[in-house]
């Protein structure tokens, strides 16, 4: 075990050599000495067996207090794990924040789990991994479901464990014997899970603490060194829900503890006040205020659009039409039930089949175990996605290499069979609305279209207000279609087309994600900032390779030969639902005026002042205004405060004077400088702040 290996000190450092020659021994045998390069070049020699902590300890007092793990050749390691080859190590500390909130929020799941078997005897415990903001923990409690009135006891629980700073202790234990521990523990979802990783694979356990008592996990690691290394007021237990034993409905229901966890109280602080925020800015309450949609029980995973939530999509598809139309796409429309055939020859049916809705075509009793092209059983299922029609579209008559690129369009209704739990609001539906579109293109032409695009969504964000985001290129995953050399040039593709729009540098948070990638090809992801500071991907584009392959599609090369096209997916909004949803709250319902459902309100301090009221609210509509009058016998103040709940842009208020001077009061959405104008100066003044911006940039060009 790891407490009883070897510790020596460390040599001084030596000049970069060639370790396998110089320290090779006459018998073969491995050096007792290895040497360790660090992150600023130089090399240190020392004992075989020699951990991360003993070299942080060589280096400084400081640097061992301030060391959380080691990167060892790239691989994140516990700061205990023996060194038992030439490599290279660098120290990670809380400076490396990415990476120390990792560990961080891994070891607070652990802490939790500690915490609920102490208190409450007999709970199983099953996974708890980090968050993107936090951690979670699931458990099988054994008399009943746990609720947010356990979560205070069970934080003063965590906090006083990571007083007790027990070290985490690292330890490989044979298969048979973890599941005979687990099953003498009563923990039949750790055993059940053992028992299947696969052969071969190093079986971690990690303790607690140090002998007999000590808690313990089953675990891949790293950890930091000991509880104590977190600051027991840097985290928060914040809800409760239920969540199915690995995601499956038909397995057992379990207790799921969410929290949030940070480095330092600071943080803790600063989350928890953008939490307040996001609530306040929750697109399901500002949608109900502002009377925008509604979803319901009759039509789970789909939204049922009002007349004003409507008007904000139809803006949106205007604009987002004008944009496409400049950058040279044609638009199309494909069916939304489609042959489970067509979807077996594209590959979606292997891959995505438990997200799809399968309906069968005319045919009272499926077996759903009869092989698709068997003829025994005739499926047809709606759309997850448009892609595999766009090339149908393509495939219709003969394409020339003269006919590339061809950028096609569509506003795609699809469906995606969710889980219940999953859907949330605009953010999570079973049916959305895709700003989708394919560019067929020759190989030569990938980096170029790849770049315009690049442009395209540059325009489109900082026209809705999103002026920072960050480019990511997620790469291969594991599981995947096509060879590595396709990977290869499609990954080298669309890093070059990022370099050359300019986006590839640490003011865009250009990062590379390894094995995020889509099945059939690797992808560049747009990720947005909020007003709050929040992060949401949305837009994509996907280099592929494989769907013209396997749905034939082809075109005449200038060799007169048949060549397969280039398909890149691509959305800037991703869908219309959650792009909406994102806009509300991002605004907090302060929608630009262009967007706003009604732009302006016409209200009145004196019933004298009626009919005036209805000629500015004429004026305004036949210049092209979203506009609404209140002529209630109420007060100004009231309609005021009910107007700006509502968030309507501007309200111009009109009484006696006003009606005699045929002039408004205009006073802008937060209370701004009220100001007093001509009826035909405030018109245009709307006009103006009402033109969506590319028009307004049209017309001042």
């Amino acid at each position: 075990m790891t407490r009883d290996r070897p510790r020596r000190c460390l040599a001084r450092g030596l000049p970069t050599v060639d370790f396998a020659h110089r320290f090779a021994q006459p018998d073969g045998a491995m050096s007792d000495t290895i040497h360790l390069t660090l992150p600023d070049g130089s090399v240190r020699e020392a004992a075989r067996g020699t951990t991360a902590a003993d070299v942080a300890a060589a280096i400084g007092p400081g640097l061992a207090k301030a060391a959380l793990a080691a990167r060892v050749d790239g691989d994140l390691v516990d700061l205990s794990r023996p060194l038992k080859r030439d490599a290279t190590l660098a120290l990670v500390t809380a400076k490396d924040e990415g990476v120390a909130l990792d560990l961080a929020r891994h070891d607070y799941a652990h802490v939790l789990a500690e915490a609920v078997q102490h208190l409450f005897p007999g709970t199983q415990i099953t996974f708890g991994p980090a968050t993107d903001d936090g951690f979670y923990y699931d458990f099988a409690p054994k008399d009943r479901p746990f609720t947010e009135d356990d979560l205070p006891r069970i934080e003063a629980e965590m906090r006083r464990i990571i007083a007790a700073d027990a070290p985490l202790v690292r330890e490989e234990w044979p298969r048979d014997r973890l599941i005979a521990h687990f099953k003498a523990h009563g923990e039949t979802f750790k055993a059940e899970w053992a028992a299947e990783l696969p052969d071969g694979e190093p079986l971690t356990v990690y303790k607690a603490g140090r002998g007999e008592n000590a808690w313990l996990d089953l675990c891949r690691g790293p950890h930091l060194p000991s509880t104590g290394k977190l600051d027991p007021n840097a985290f928060k237990l914040t809800r409760v829900s239920g969540a199915y034993w690995r995601g499956d409905q038909n397995n057992a229901m379990l207790s799921r503890i969410y929290g949030t966890g940070w480095l330092n109280k600071k943080q803790l602080d600063a989350h928890l006040t953008m939490l307040e925020e996001a609530a306040k800015r929750d697109h399901r309450r500002i949608g109900q205020d502002m009377d925008l949609f509604h979803l319901q029980a009759e039509a789970h995973g789909s939204v049922f659009w009002h007349p004003k939530g409507y008007m904000i999509w139809r803006q949106l598809e205007a604009y987002m039409r004008r944009r496409i139309d400049a950058g040279g796409y044609v638009e199309v429309k494909t069916p939304q039930v489609m042959d489970a055939r067509q979807w077996e020859a594209s590959g979606h049916w292997g891959k995505y089949r438990e997200n799809m809705f399968i309906v069968p075509d005319e045919i009272p009793s499926v077996d759903e175990d009869a092989p698709i092209l068997s003829g025994k059983a005739d499926l047809m299922a709606l759309k997850p996605m448009n892609c595999p029609a766009h090339v149908l579209i393509f495939r219709q008559g003969i394409k020339s290499y003269r006919d590339l690129p061809l950028r096609m369009a569509e506003q795609g209704c699809c469906h995606r069979n969710e889980p219940h739990g999953a859907l949330h609001g605009l953010m999570r539906v079973r049916q959305m609305t895709q700003d989708d579109g394919h560019i067929f293109c020759r190989e030569d032409q990938i980096v170029n279209e790849v770049r315009r695009f690049c442009d395209l969504t540059d325009r489109v964000y900082k026209d809705l207000g999103f002026d920072g985001y960050a480019v990511k290129l997620a790469l291969r995953p594991e599981k995947r279609f096509g060879t590595d050399e396709m990977w290869d040039k499609a990954e080298g593709d669309l890093r070059e087309a990022v370099r050359l729009a300019g986006r590839a540098g640490p003011e865009y948070g250009w990062e590379e994600l390894p094995g995020e990638g889509a099945f059939y090809s690797p992808k560049l992801e747009w990720h947005l900032t909020d007003a709050i500071g929040r992060t949401w991907q949305v837009g994509t584009i996907q280099l592929d390779y494989v769907l013209p392959e396997r749905l034939d599609a082809s075109y005449v090369g200038e060799d007169g030969a048949r060549h397969r096209p280039v398909m890149l997916h691509r959305a800037i909004f991703g869908s219309y639902e959650r792009f909406i949803g994102i806009l509300i709250e991002h605004y907090a319902g302060r929608l630009p005026a262009w967007l706003a459902p009604v732009q302006a309100v016409v209200a009145t301090i004196v019933s004298d002042a009626d009919a005036y009221a209805g000629k500015v609210a004429a004026r305004l509509t036949a210049a092209g205004l979203r506009v609404d009058t209140d002529v209630r016998n109420e007060k100004i103040t009231y309609k005021v405060r009910e107007h700006s709940l509502a968030h309507v842009p501007y309200l111009l208020v009109v009484g006696r004077r006003e009606a005699e001077e045929g002039t408004v009061a205009l006073r802008p959405l937060g209370g701004g400088e009220q100001r007093v104008l001509p009826l035909a100066e405030a018109v245009a003044l709307l006009v103006a702040e009402a033109t969506p911006p590319d028009l307004r940039c049209a017309a001042a060009s």
